[in-house]
């Protein structure tokens, strides 16, 4: 059943607005990242005449990220109901989803349907290539990975291989990290984290372990092994931050054109503390999701009394307390001591209930800042001597709902959108931003935006 609707889907008042009868702009999602898309789409439309509608199944947050702007409107349906949805999708010009990515498909299938250009910010996954003939029949643009990481991470990467190839190069070596972060003026907590999106992604991070390439060799990693603060890299005016290997590298290695790479990983950045802390988390087995808790009436408190019980973990806490550190600092921030927080959320895994935790211990305040920080490591030959460049990004948030991480995340699909919609970017077809036809037009503007890398090139010996 629709849920409240505010412009329903067969074309109400609201709904039409002004300058319906030319080009509508479709947006799915309203949550954290998508603040800095919508207000970037909503000017654009006024500049254009165009009409913007969003929708989340949370009629208030979509309505609050709208406001009342005479170019766009607010809208709550059931995603999942088909005739909702195609009322919607039939009548847009173009279609952007920040959906979580297992109801992206619905989605896609829509717009192949009614022959509709899409963007997400999500991994292209199996589901979405199986629509790949289609789309390039009907002659549609569907982009993916149109986001931060993955997104500008392929952008910024793939203009520094062609440039590098372009002039001759070799590369030998590849490491991009890429992370979410506090930023220093707003870091107060032992975690030196704050969540700036999805907090279920928080909390299964690294769950699937990785694989990349490593000096010829192919490394597979487990999650228990993946957090270790030692492993750091440094970043300019930040200092040492630690990085994890992401999912499976190896994938890119093709789409990246490095088949002859020695070296091919990339990571998420966090400051070594969480990587200590994180691995402690996961030896607790307090990440796991397969021990359950009755939590209506639980305090935090309760819980991690149970939980070190019930694991066997009772002396190594009582250790721990003995000797007090970082760790038992970062446990007590999450509520170890909380005798007040009660969790009230049923039946839950333990992983569950740290999501919890993490929800209302390390939230974004509203005077805080986030940060993102990227960095690409290169290695190539050229004319028989050897070079690395390193080009960092580092952005910061404005406050906590038009965060760095709303800002990088929302302004590629949003800029792509509008480039498509201005006959700028014309490819059709199945793709991530890999292309210069792509890439070079959307980071141009990004740099508008302050969102610029700064490299340095050095010779090794």
């Amino acid at each position: 059943m629709s849920k409240e609707i505010h412009g329903d889907a067969s074309l109400s008042a609201p709904w039409r607005g002004a300058g319906a009868e030319g080009v509508r702009i479709l947006i799915f999602g309203a949550g954290k990242s998508a603040t800095c898309l919508i207000d970037y789409i909503i000017k654009e439309a006024a500049l254009n005449n165009w009409y913007v509608t969003v929708v989340d199944s949370d009629l208030s947050l979509a309505q609050s990220k709208v406001g009342d702007h005479k170019h766009a409107s607010a809208i709550s349906i059931n995603v999942e109901n088909t005739e909702e949805r195609n009322n919607l999708i039939k009548t847009a010009a173009i279609v952007i989803s920040l959906l979580p990515p297992t109801l992206h498909f619905l989605v896609a299938q829509d717009c192949v349907l009614f022959e509709k250009n899409l963007l997400t910010a999500s991994y292209t996954d199996d589901k979405i290539r199986s629509l790949q003939a289609a789309i390039e029949d009907k002659k549609l643009l569907f982009l993916c990975e149109m986001g931060l990481d993955p997104g500008i991470d392929h952008m910024s990467a793939m203009q520094l291989i062609h440039r590098i190839k372009d002039e001759g190069g070799i590369i030998t070596s590849f490491t991009s990290h890429c992370g979410g972060l506090v930023a220093p003026e707003s870091d107060d907590n032992p975690w030196h984290y704050k969540i700036s999106w999805n907090p279920r992604n928080v909390v299964m991070a690294g769950k699937a372990g990785a694989v990349y390439r490593q000096n010829n060799g192919i490394k597979k990693m487990g999650y228990e092994n993946l957090f270790d603060e030692n492993r750091t890299t440094f970043i300019p005016d930040l200092g040492e931050l630690a990085w994890y290997p992401n999912r499976d590298s190896l994938d890119y290695i093709p789409v990246y054109g490095l088949d002859a790479v020695e070296t091919f990983i990339r990571t998420t950045l966090r400051y070594p503390q969480f990587c200590a802390g994180w691995k402690n988390i996961i030896d607790l087995k307090l990440a796991d999701d397969t021990i359950f808790y009755e939590t209506d009436g639980l305090t935090l408190q309760a819980f991690f009394t149970q939980h070190f019980e019930q694991t066997g973990f009772t002396y190594i806490i009582k250790k721990i307390n003995q000797h007090p550190g970082l760790f038992i600092n970062q446990l007590d921030w999450l509520g170890r001591t909380d005798d007040k927080t009660v969790i009230n959320k049923g039946r839950c895994s333990a992983m569950d209930i740290l999501q919890f935790a993490l929800e209302k211990k390390l939230i974004l305040n509203a005077h805080d800042k986030d940060m993102i920080v990227m960095l690409h490591e290169i290695e190539y030959l050229q004319s028989g001597k050897k070079y690395r460049v390193r080009s960092n990004l580092i952005v910061k948030g404005d406050d906590n709902l038009r965060t760095a991480m709303a800002k990088t995340v929302g302004l590629p699909p949003g800029i792509a959108a509008k480039l498509i919609l201005q006959g700028k970017i014309q490819e059709t077809g199945l793709h991530i931003p890999v292309i210069p036809a792509i890439y070079e037009p959307v980071l141009q503007e990004l740099q508008q935006h302050g969102i610029i890398f700064h490299e340095d090139t050095t010779e090794l010996t």
